[in-house]
């Protein structure tokens, strides 16, 4: 039986029926069409599904939907500001660190939510807080170099 909750996803509000077992990645893709968030292994190894869950980042697909009753969700389409790349994906851009583009997501977002709370992290810290991300295509360095380059530049 579909339950009905209400959710503000990049800043827009929805009120949704969703089945108790649909996943908020299911929700976002399949019901609302942000398909920005991938679905990669679907049981929470490789972090392409991130969202950030009330600014935290979170596996979309091991969050039920029904979780997110209440929330403030961001996907990556939330990101970019009217067409204009956020300087984290601007960095990304810029330093090379997108290949296939399909770990970006969650990338951008987990970046996002560090650099929220630590303006100026260490090499360790970035490493750190992107190690529930995968990347088959990069080799890391790019990624980490891009995010110091998102620090600067957020910081100016």
């Amino acid at each position: 039986m579909k339950k009905l909750i209400n959710l503000t996803i990049n800043g827009l509000s929805y009120e949704v029926a969703v089945e108790p077992r649909q996943t908020l990645a299911e929700l976002l893709r399949y019901d609302l069409g942000l398909t920005g968030t991938k679905i990669g292994c679907g049981i929470g190894d490789c972090g392409a599904c991130t969202v950030l869950l009330d600014g935290v980042p979170v596996f979309s697909c091991l969050t039920l939907a029904m979780e997110a009753d209440g929330c403030d969700v961001l996907t990556i389409e939330g990101v970019a500001d009217n067409g204009k790349l956020h300087p984290i994906q601007q960095a990304f851009v810029d330093i090379g660190a997108i290949q296939c583009g399909f770990c970006t997501p969650g990338m951008v977002l987990n970046t996002l939510a560090l650099l929220r709370k630590n303006p100026h992290p260490t090499e360790a810290e970035i490493r750190r807080a992107l190690s529930g991300n995968l990347c088959r295509c990069t080799g890391y360095q790019k990624i980490v170099e891009a995010v110091q380059e998102a620090a600067i530049t957020m910081t100016k």
